[in-house]
């Protein structure tokens, strides 16, 4: 009896691809997320309020690092389903950063297409802002 081939078998994907995704940082990105998102937080929008935080000024939304995220497994092969993330958020990100999002594939499970992926997100020094965990579960692209 032939061995069938998985969805993720198909695709290519397995323990070690890796995916990124950059975008610097605009203060039109935060203002956006805000009226998206409804976080109207001062600290991502008032700069006189944020500099008298201990950030010392404007960051960007937390959950803005996390859509990074998002975006770079949605760039996974087939239909690409989220199921969970966990996430420690590390360093601000400021206007002006290059953030890179790395989602890389840590364990898959092949009869399900489930893949487990480590996150992370990095500012253009190489400071790791956002670190965690995700998982998704990949379909064949509907015809």
């Amino acid at each position: 009896m032939a061995e069938e081939t998985t969805v993720l078998d198909k695709y290519g994907v397995d323990v070690g691809f890796k995916l990124t995704y950059e975008r610097v940082i605009t203060e039109e990105d935060i203002n956006l997320f805000a009226k998206v998102s409804g976080d109207y937080n001062p600290v991502h929008l008032d700069e006189s309020h944020a500099a008298k935080t201990f950030f010392k000024g404007r960051i960007a939304h937390g959950a803005l690092s996390q859509a990074f995220l998002s975006a770079t497994m949605a760039k996974l092969p087939g239909l690409v389903i989220f199921m969970s993330q966990s996430l420690k958020f590390m360093n601000p990100v400021r206007i002006g950063d290059t953030i890179t999002a790395i989602a890389e594939v840590t364990s898959v499970r092949k009869d399900k297409g489930i893949v487990n992926m480590r996150n992370t997100c990095v500012n253009q020094k190489g400071d790791t802002v956002v670190e965690g965990e995700a998982s998704v579960r990949i379909f064949e692209k509907p015809e």
